[in-house]
């Protein structure tokens, strides 16, 4: 009987060594290559947080800072402003009373001289002037032909004597008196029906037919003229106001309050407000 040699099942340690590296390296070549892993998208930017600028304005600067503030903020984009109009007499008392705001523009040197002394503003630089005029209703235009007229008229209103178009009536009278006739104001005063705590109450009088004429500025007249007749003061007898805008101490916004105020000062914002019929600062003109 011829018996077949048995075929050891076991490997050597080497054969076990060999086999083991050789399974290794098949499984190597079979496996994919991973992919490389995306990139995670870069974060945006984080929006720049807005911030609201408080600018406390003499009312008759109503329409021009509107222009103004339309222009600015195309470039400030992070910015808005907020306006308060009122008496510039009115505005100091709510700097002095500590009320929020970032800007003031005052229709006078006095009330922002008053402000700059209690440290409550800083370095005030004037930006504009305004020349005051005198508003008729359309009933009463025929009868006032030039500014020698007004004593004629019977219902007469003005700026309070605090309200800086009343300290400039009162300056423009007393002018008057001494060039015209010494009762001048006197008789002009006498028909006096109310005395206004702005500009804008002022001519708004006139205009609804509350009274036959009134002082304003030349740029609260233009923004009625369709519906005031407007007289001119002779030049010899006007007072022209100049308008100081500063940065209010303590503001919580003085980056954008400086900007604001730059814009004021510049070519581009002294443009617009010539178009409002203001009249330039005296001195060097802005760069």
């Amino acid at each position: 009987m011829i018996m077949t040699p048995r075929l050891s099942t076991r490997f050597s340690p080497l054969r076990r060594l060999w086999l083991c590296a050789a399974l290794v390296l098949l499984a190597s070549c079979q496996q994919k290559e991973a992919p490389a892993p995306t990139p995670a998208p870069a974060a945006a930017p984080a929006p720049a947080a807005r911030q609201t600028l408080t600018i406390f304005a003499a009312a008759s600067l109503r329409d021009a800072f509107g222009s103004l503030r339309d222009e600015f903020i195309k470039t400030h984009t992070d910015v808005d402003i907020a306006f308060n109009f009122a008496g510039s007499q009115d505005l100091r008392t709510q700097i002095e009373h500590a009320a929020p705001a970032d800007v003031f523009a005052s229709a006078d040197k006095k009330n922002m001289n008053e402000l700059q002394q209690a440290s409550k503003v800083g370095a005030p630089a004037v930006f504009a002037r305004n020349e005051p005029v005198v508003v008729v209703a359309q009933e009463s235009a025929a009868s006032v032909a030039s500014f020698a007229d007004l004593p004629k008229l019977k219902r007469i209103v003005i700026g309070g004597p605090d309200v800086p178009i009343g300290r400039y009536t009162g300056q423009i009278l007393d002018n008057a008196s001494k060039s015209l006739a010494a009762d001048f104001r006197q008789r002009v005063e006498a028909n006096v029906v109310s005395r206004e705590l702005d500009v804008r109450q002022v001519l708004n009088k006139v205009v609804l037919g509350e009274a036959n004429a009134g002082v304003v500025y030349r740029t609260d007249a233009n923004s009625a003229k369709h519906k005031v007749g407007i007289v001119t003061i002779p030049p010899e007898l006007n007072v022209i106001a100049e308008y100081p805008i500063a940065i209010v101490s303590g503001s919580t916004h003085a980056e954008a309050a400086a900007e604001w105020v730059k814009f004021v000062l510049s070519l581009a914002g002294q443009a617009l407000l010539q178009q409002a019929g203001f009249i330039a600062p005296a001195g060097p003109p802005p760069t």
